[in-house]
């Protein structure tokens, strides 16, 4: 099992939303064909075929935001997106 199907599951089963680190979220996200636009210290994910905008912000310590991890999970659940976009 790759390391981003993985994390994937980790964010699915929302057990852990606090844990997760910024940069893994992030290249999940591309991974998952997401486009990222970067302005200051704010990622902006977006792709074709889904309305909704992700913007993540890292924590100081290197994690991603709980409440971040939260929309990334939501995000995957309304359109489907799954290991075969990993």
């Amino acid at each position: 099992m790759s390391k981003y199907k993985k994390l994937l599951g980790i964010i699915l089963k929302g057990t852990s939303d606090q844990n997760i680190n910024f940069q893994d979220l992030r290249n999940l996200l591309i991974r998952m064909k997401f486009d990222e636009r970067i302005k200051g210290d704010h990622y902006i994910f977006s792709r074709n075929g889904i309305n909704e905008i992700i913007n993540l912000q890292p924590l100081k310590t290197g994690k991603a935001k709980a409440y971040q991890v939260k929309q990334v999970r939501n995000l995957v659940l309304n359109y489907q997106l799954g290991e075969s976009d990993v």
